[in-house]
């Protein structure tokens, strides 16, 4: 039987109480008795002592020398002495246990042959007899000559010890009660507290960590359940961080399920992709068996090929580099980067091309820190100014604009081409699309480079935009968080 732990402090407590209290009063108790014999003791010691030296008084004042004889003519006269000093009841007994007087009118002695027989042999003995103690000691002139006994009352030490008995059992119920009482209200805080704290993991169990109010205790109980509110805390964290990563890679499977399907239609393009390049150097191939002889085929083979080969080596390259952007999480080294520095670098470089179509790169260019991979980031701006000047028309221009607003530091790059139709805006970031594929192919077009620069601006924090423009041409919008 299941029993609480209210009732097990309530019994535990009574039951030491009362323990305490009777161990208390049974040494105080032996105490008393024990020194009242010790008292007794002492007192009638004393008296056999005040005895012996009345009879080596006398004897030194008689002339009878026979001790026999001595303490018979004797006795009674030192019977009345002792009786009128401590006005006990005394006997005097000879050397052979003969009674040789009586100070009692009445004889109320029990039967004192045993300790009788003690005296006789130079030992004091006693024993007690209702409420009287029979002591008997032997007496002396040199060598002893007879016993004395004493009739000691013990009526008031009883009556004492009755009285201090009583006493303490009413003062002890009392004692008792009132402890019990103060000891049971102040471990009933404990019971609540031990109680709260079994509730709080009762809650645990149910899941319910909100519920739990630690105790204000400054004690062991008080860090304990600070402690299970700290567990239950944290129990709730590492269940809710549990269903994050149970959702985390849920969302992983579905990411490994889309790139998967993503590689699939990845690999057909290339493979389409590569079909192309590889058809028309496989061709000019069987043309030169065919006619090797013929010097304007092999001018125009060789034109055509070296062409191809370098469209499809650019192909490769960036079909590993977007894979791999896409597959694996690279370490960048990042380092503080200046926007402005790394685009007149690369307008520097981009220059003689650009010149060469007639194009002008026109610059607007201000201070911006953005923390980035410096390589990457030439890729991606050296990328979309070569298709700016790829698909801009003759005479055309080339604007690079560098800002900072919001925290954000902002780059612009517009052209006066042919621009994007509408239909084609959303898809101009996928793998091998291409808005036209005749003039991809004569400038050399992989339509992996926007798929490229994309993958590189967000895995450094930053964001691309194609933005909407009414008039020809196309504009990108580029942006990182500023330092």
């Amino acid at each position: 039987m299941k029993s609480s732990i209210k009732i097990k402090f309530s019994v535990f407590l009574a039951l030491l109480l009362l323990l305490t209290v009777s161990i208390l009063s049974t040494l105080v108790l032996s105490g008393i008795r024990n020194n009242q014999k010790k008292n007794y003791e002492m007192y009638l010691a004393q008296q056999t002592k005040i005895a012996n030296t009345y009879i080596q008084q006398m004897y030194l004042t008689e002339s009878i020398k026979d001790k026999e004889e001595f303490l018979q003519k004797n006795a009674q006269q030192l019977a009345l002495q002792l009786n009128s000093i401590n006005a006990m009841y005394v006997e005097i007994y000879d050397i052979n246990g003969k009674e040789l007087v009586n100070s009692m009118s009445y004889n109320i002695r029990d039967d004192v042959k045993d300790i009788l027989s003690h005296a006789q042999k130079d030992q004091i003995a006693y024993k007690i007899v209702g409420d009287y103690v029979e002591y008997m000691a032997p007496l002396y002139n040199v060598d002893q000559i007879g016993v004395i006994q004493f009739h000691y009352s013990l009526k008031k030490d009883i009556k004492f010890y009755t009285d201090i008995k009583s006493l303490f059992i009413s003062i002890g119920a009392v004692v008792f009660v009132l402890s019990f009482m103060s000891a049971y209200f102040y471990f009933n805080r404990f019971s609540k507290s031990i109680v709260k704290l079994k509730e709080d993991t009762m809650d645990i169990k149910r899941g319910l960590y909100t519920s739990i109010i630690p105790l204000k205790r400054k004690d062991e109980l008080g860090e304990l359940s600070e402690g299970i509110y700290y567990m239950s805390g944290e129990i709730e964290k590492n269940i809710n961080k549990m269903e994050m990563e149970q959702q985390n890679l849920k969302l992983a499977v579905e990411k490994l399920r889309a790139l998967e399907k993503q590689q699939k239609i990845f690999i057909g393009n290339i493979t389409h992709e590569f079909k192309t390049p590889l058809t028309v150097i496989k061709t000019y191939m069987d043309l030169l068996d065919m006619y090797s002889d013929d010097p304007n085929l092999l001018k125009d083979a060789k034109v055509n090929i070296v062409k191809e080969t370098q469209r499809l080596n650019e192909m490769v390259e960036k079909s590993l580099h977007l894979s791999s952007l896409q597959k694996y999480d690279f370490e960048f080294e990042c380092e503080k980067i200046d926007v402005k520095e790394i685009l007149e670098e690369i307008c520097s470089r981009m220059h003689g091309k650009a010149h060469k179509f007639n194009i002008s790169l026109i610059k607007n260019l201000e201070s911006g820190f953005i923390l980035g991979d410096k390589e990457n980031l030439m890729h991606i701006f050296i990328n979309l100014i070569d298709n700016a000047i790829k698909y801009n028309k003759v005479n055309g221009q080339i604007f690079i604009n560098s800002y900072t607003k919001d925290k954000k530091v902002f780059i612009e790059v517009a052209d006066t081409g042919i621009g994007i139709p509408k239909e084609s805006r959303d898809k101009i970031f996928e793998p091998f699309y291409t808005v036209n594929k005749d003039r991809a192919k004569k400038h050399g077009g992989t339509g992996l480079g926007l798929s490229l620069v994309k993958e590189l601006i967000e895995k450094q924090k930053g964001t691309i935009l194609l933005l909407d423009t009414q008039e020809k041409g196309t504009t990108f919008l580029i942006s990182f968080p500023t330092l």
